[in-house]
């Protein structure tokens, strides 16, 4: 097997020079411990992938209004910035590089986890099909509220608070997860969006709860630390959109206008979906996610159809995938029964090639 020597090679994105072009892909993996706090495990299970070019963390939610799922870290307590301070303190110590991902789950969540009992929250008052789990078990998904007017740039300001912490606890950068049928995709898609005010109708009026998140975020980290995730054709959580080229494409338009540091687009769902025409709309830094394995990813950076390529359960699995790339070794297959659960096995317990 060839080395996939350009996927291998560095490149800049913004102030850091990345010593490759893979991303260890952001991934639930439901560890934290009390309060929501990252405990010593994710610190082992981050440093020992730091030899990525960049890792994304798993969704952190910035409130706990924005929590959907049991054992996930937020970033609104102080606590919980202790505890990712570690993270990042031993990621950078062995060299590598490391953005927070700022998460909102909206109506992917249960009134058991909300404050006070009260409902999910979304862009409209429309169920998504399908169960939770919960504390008591699988659960059907509630009908959410919809987001009043005037609640919205509190959830705008939750977002700058949480950039503001993730700065604090020594993240290199943030990502806001825009993808993946959570709260800002659910503004983003006519399928979950009927709203008739601003923040609705037209794909200019669903792409501005976004722009609004980018701006308010800019001043903590500036642009050029921040990153947008998009899963423009992922048929997921019952999120559909009626145009998603265009959709899209409005996004990344309004998205390249800041600088970002880069747009991560899911690249998973309808097969004909056109993503050099998001990418070329964005106009900067592009990370493509989804199935890619050392082949294709070096296709894919050689070509110039992406900057970087992200992997998700490969980077779970395989510590030390860069080296396993780097001189053919096979890789370790990843063990779906403890993606969620098993607390050490299956997080920290893959073995490395050295080990």
């Amino acid at each position: 097997m060839p080395v996939p020597e350009t996927l291998l090679s560095p490149i800049q994105l913004g102030p850091y020079t990345l010593r490759n072009r893979t991303v260890m892909a952001p991934l639930t993996r439901s560890r934290a411990g009390d309060g929501d706090t990252p405990t010593s495990l994710a610190v082992d299970y981050y440093r020992q992938r730091a030899t990525a070019g960049l890792i994304i963390t798993e969704g952190s939610q910035i409130s706990p209004q924005g929590k959907g799922y049991p054992r996930t870290p937020g970033i609104f307590s102080d606590a919980q910035v202790a505890g990712w301070e570690k993270v990042t303190r031993a990621v950078h110590s062995e060299g590598g590089r490391i953005f927070l991902q700022l998460w909102h789950v909206g109506r992917l969540s249960h009134s058991t986890m909300q404050q006070n009992g009260g409902l999910p929250v979304s862009s409209s008052a429309i169920a998504p099909e399908g169960e939770i789990y919960t504390a008591t078990g699988l659960q059907p998904y509630e009908t959410p509220r919809a987001l009043d007017l005037e609640e919205i740039p509190g959830i705008v300001d939750d977002f700058r608070r949480a950039a503001e912490n993730a700065k604090r606890a020594g993240f290199d950068g943030v990502e806001l997860h825009s993808a993946n049928g959570y709260l800002i995709d659910q503004f983003l898609r006519d399928g979950a969006n009927h709203r008739t005010d601003a923040y609705g109708g037209s794909a200019e009026n669903r792409v501005r709860f976004l722009k609004e998140i980018v701006e308010a975020v800019i001043p903590v980290f500036g642009a050029h630390r921040i990153g947008v995730r998009l899963s423009p054709a992922l048929p997921i959580f019952s999120v559909s959109d009626s145009d998603p080229a265009v959709t899209f494409r409005h996004a990344a338009e309004t998205l390249s206008r800041y600088g970002l540091g880069y747009l991560h687009v899911v690249q998973l769902g309808d097969p004909a979906f056109d993503y050099t025409a998001i990418k070329r709309a964005f106009g900067g830094v592009y990370i493509a996610n989804g199935g890619f394995d050392a082949d294709t990813a070096e296709a894919a950076v050689t070509s110039g159809a992406a900057d970087l390529v992200a992997f998700g359960t490969k980077f779970l699995a395989n510590p030390d995938l860069i080296e396993r790339f780097r001189t053919g070794a096979p890789l370790n297959q990843p063990e779906p029964a403890t993606f969620y659960q098993g607390e050490d096995r299956g997080y920290t317990d893959y073995p490395t090639l050295t080990a």
